[in-house]
């Protein structure tokens, strides 16, 4: 079974369309009538507009004409900037297309049946984290019988144009499509989970090890059925359209249609002197203005291939406007990349993507209020919805995406489309299960860019360990729903934290409600013993408090470990110490190397503290070689911290 569907302005596509054919008539669409209000806000178009059904506009129409890649697409003279490039990276992949165009052969004109055809036809968007159909009739907007908005140059040929209208209704008009971002619209036909990669500040040009680690993010993306456009960002608006050295065009968008990695026999290993090509093929949805350098159509290197090489390599061409380029001249060439990861499936029943609805509210209690504003408001900016997840191993790259519910659908009452939206990324306690109140010690591990567009997103490969993120408005005090996902390869449990502190029950009042919380984070371990100098010392910590402990991960071969593990504790009192030791981790079995025990009162100093390791027994207890470096915060309070 797939995700659950929504039927938008709840048209049910099939009974409307039975209705249609047993009354002989065509569908005209109540919800988006052929009328000024559908193509614009507050304005009229110069021109007389006349909506036509594809009979009326030429002869056999079709929604599908041969293969859906195989046709260029027109803008058209009212037609917005990123539809185009995203008609076009959709029919990359059958898998998307086939999802956002359901049942296509069941929806195509069939000339033996024209008593079957009702002028209707429906339509799948991703929609804030729902899939939503949207039915609409085939009546489209012209001006001295062409279509104004997008085309197929395949002029019988008519699925971008009825997608397009399907789109405006689900947006609100066509003038809706304005402002959109070539990702916004591909997410929205799609569900993939999208990032921007800035070309330049990657320095793939320069950084050989960063320009394979591209190319093999690229390779897993586009062979897992992502979709992948690239662009030459324009300076100015003058420059937009503007021819390279090489026959790109600046401004234009591209998108990725396959990319291989060749392994080279022996002949052609003398002629490239390279065992291996890295190698993309691009797409230019106009069909025009192609690549005109290394492996161009035109090329040296293309004409050292023969046409048997090509079609082994695999270095074929299907469509007018596709041209090869090494992975080089990509990372030259381009500098902005949108990748959109298909993230809708478990891989191997191993969930990839996270995903939680959440809202930004005001109450005048601030334990309540959850519309805190960004970074920059220190006094209320907790008090925004927090969210915590697990990175359970090093070195995994974690994308952070958050999307504003779009408020295109409200312009008409004056509002914006969006507000400035952003959030921030902290590495917090390996046990915390309760809210941030105060950013004592945790650290600021990243933070998204803070801009009025409908999505913001962060990629980062972060360490082990929990993270707390901070959805926020730039603005404290507004209300407004957003959708929060996160990609990582291995699984991160995203929960909201809710609970301010520990809940009053039965059970902890018998054994004692807690009086104080307090946190710790262990910075080093240092002058470690080491019996024999050939012996490797692998160190870790166990923090504990009563009965919770907390482990941190084993540092390789050193008496110098530098750990920064983060625990918080909530203690019925402080006769209960903290107790922080720290082991040597081996084959057979562990070696205790020193503890240090901790009141940790209230009243104590919250700078940074050295303490000598002790044997077990207490603060009184012999002294063992070694120190460790902390730093210890307690309230009484439950939620200072």
């Amino acid at each position: 079974m797939g995700p659950p569907l929504k039927l938008f302005k709840n048209q049910k596509y099939q009974e409307l369309k039975q209705e249609c054919i047993k009354d002989s008539r065509l569908f005209c669409d109540p919800t988006f009538l052929p009328e000024n209000d559908s193509l614009f806000y507050n304005r009229l178009l110069p021109g007389k507009v006349v909506w036509k059904r594809p009979q009326d506009i030429c002869d056999d129409p079709r929604l599908i004409v041969g293969n859906i890649s195989n046709h260029q697409l027109i803008q058209g003279r009212l037609g917005h900037k990123f539809m185009v490039p995203a008609f076009s990276c959709l029919a990359v992949q059958e898998s998307h297309w086939t999802k956002t165009i359901p049942n296509h052969k069941e929806q195509e004109w069939d000339p033996q049946k024209p008593d079957k055809y009702a002028g209707i036809f429906r339509f799948r968007f991703w929609h804030f984290g729902e899939w939503t159909e949207v039915v609409i009739d085939d009546l489209l907007p012209t001006i001295n019988g062409d279509l104004v908005f997008s085309f197929s140059t395949s002029m019988n040929e008519f699925w971008n144009a009825l997608l397009e209208k399907a789109y405006a209704k689900l947006l609100g008009c066509y003038e809706a499509l304005d402002g959109l971002t070539i990702t916004d619209i591909i997410v929205d036909f799609t569900g993939t989970l999208a990032e921007t990669v800035d070309m330049q500040k990657g320095r793939y040009t320069e950084l050989v090890e960063e320009k394979y680690k591209l190319f093999g993010e690229l390779y897993k993306t586009f062979t897992k059925g992502g979709l992948i456009c690239c662009s030459i960002e324009s300076p100015s608006q003058e420059e937009q359209e503007v021819e390279t050295d090489w026959g790109l065009l600046k401004g234009h968008t591209y998108t990725m249609t396959d990319i291989r990695k060749i392994r080279l026999g022996e002949r052609l290993v003398e002629v490239f002197s390279a065992e291996k090509l890295y190698m993309v093929r691009l797409r230019n949805p106009l069909g025009r203005q192609e690549w005109s350098g290394p492996w161009s159509e035109i090329s040296e290197e293309w004409q050292q291939l023969t046409v048997t090489d090509r079609k082994n390599l695999g270095l074929v061409m299907s469509d007018d406007g596709e041209f090869w380029m090494s992975l080089e001249d990509f990372c030259h060439n381009f500098n902005k990349l949108s990748v959109c990861r298909n993230v809708n499936n478990p891989v191997f029943g191993r969930k990839e993507l996270e995903s939680v609805v959440g809202c930004w509210t005001v109450d005048d209690d601030p334990l309540m209020n959850r519309s805190g504003g960004c970074y920059n408001n220190r006094d209320t900016f907790l008090q925004n919805p927090q969210y915590i997840f697990t990175v359970p191993e090093d070195g995994h790259k974690v994308i952070m995406s958050l999307q504003q519910k779009d408020l295109r659908t409200y312009r008409r009452m004056g509002r914006p489309d969006n507000y400035i939206i952003g959030f921030e990324l902290f590495k917090v306690e390996v046990n915390r299960k309760f809210r941030l109140h105060h950013l004592y010690i945790q650290e600021r591990a990243g933070t998204s860019t803070y801009i009025d567009t409908r999505t913001v997103f962060l990629s980062k490969y972060l360490k082990k360990g929990n993270y707390v993120l901070v959805p926020t408005m730039f603005q404290h005090g507004r209300t407004s729903e957003f959708l929060l996902r996160i990609f990582s390869e291995v699984p991160v449990q995203l929960r909201e934290l809710t609970l301010d502190m520990p809940k009053m029950s039965c059970w902890n009042l018998a054994r004692g409600y807690p009086k104080v919380v307090t946190q710790i984070t262990v910075h080093s371990a240092e002058g470690l013993e080491k019996k024999y100098d050939n012996e490797s010392v692998n160190p870790y910590l166990i923090i504990k408090c009563g009965k919770e402990e907390v482990r941190s991960p084993v540092q390789k071969n050193t008496v110098h470990a530098i750990f920064d593990t983060q625990a918080i504790f909530y203690r019925r009192t402080t006769d209960i110490p903290i107790i922080v030791q720290v082991w040597n981790s081996r084959k057979f079995c562990d070696q205790f190397l020193g503890q240090v025990t901790l009141d940790a009162d209230p009243t104590d100093c919250r700078d940074l503290k050295s303490l000598y390791l002790r044997q077990k027994g207490g603060p009184t207890a012999k002294v063992k070689q070694g120190h460790i470096s902390f730093k210890v915060i307690s309230s009484d309070d439950l939620t200072e911290l």
